[in-house]
């Protein structure tokens, strides 16, 4: 069994199964922290709650935040993986055609997606850097540590900082466009299309990924503009 494992990872199959599930995870971690920023909405008391709540998960049983260090793990592991699969998928793609024909024109769709997922991918990994040195580290965030968590999230999209909500937004609407392709690519991956239901499995992948989107979106904008402060 320790044999067959790498075995069926180093095929292309097993790379895209590892993909897929990877982004399965990641997908539902998305849906559940979009749940929780909305949260927002109810006012500094329940969002302050619920930051602490996480924090607190599994106590007294296990130690203070134990199981959001655990889920922090897994969701780390699951991004390497998924990083390590599409690196290497892309590599043995090359490697497959080493001579490009002239005489077949690319697909501009294909091509579009393409280049979503490689740079939209790079500038999501590039936004999780940065949501983490700003609310888990407090590295970059304008209240720092002694604020509440209601507090450093109205900072960060305070009116005066604009060109932060901006930056948010183009790297969240980038998350959605990549969410888009790789959830209709986890279908494919994983045998779940058909001729029949093809056409609902995409409008499933739009609408999971423009509910996330418009999701994450609500809360910088609304405090930028003043609905929530």
């Amino acid at each position: 069994m320790a044999i067959a494992i790498p075995a069926i990872y180093r095929s292309t199959v097993g790379k895209k199964a590892v993909m897929a599930v990877t982004g399965g995870i990641l997908v539902m971690f998305l849906v559940l922290h979009m749940v929780g920023n909305l949260k927002i909405f109810l006012g500094a008391e329940d969002f302050n709650h619920y930051a602490h709540w996480l924090r607190t998960v599994g106590e007294p049983a296990v130690p203070h935040r134990t199981v959001l260090t655990l889920t922090e793990v897994v969701l780390g592991l699951a991004v390497v993986l998924h990083i390590w699969s599409a690196t290497s998928l892309a590599r043995r793609a090359r490697a497959a055609r080493p001579v490009k024909y002239h005489s077949k024109k690319k697909s501009h769709a294909h091509g579009y997606a393409t280049h979503t997922m490689r740079y939209g991918g790079v500038i999501v990994l590039l936004f999780i850097i940065w949501h983490l040195l700003d609310l888990t580290f407090f590295v970059v965030n304008p209240k720092g540590s002694d604020a509440t968590p209601y507090e450093r999230v109205v900072a960060d999209f305070d009116p005066s900082r604009w060109y932060i909500t901006i930056w948010y937004v183009l790297a969240v609407l980038l998350v959605g466009l990549h969410l888009w392709h790789g959830v209709w690519s986890a279908f494919n991956s994983l045998g779940l299309r058909s001729r029949r239901n093809e056409k609902s499995l995409r409008l499933l992948a739009g609408a999971l990924s423009v509910v996330i989107a418009l999701g994450f979106i609500a809360a910088p904008v609304s405090i930028t503009f003043g609905w929530v402060s």
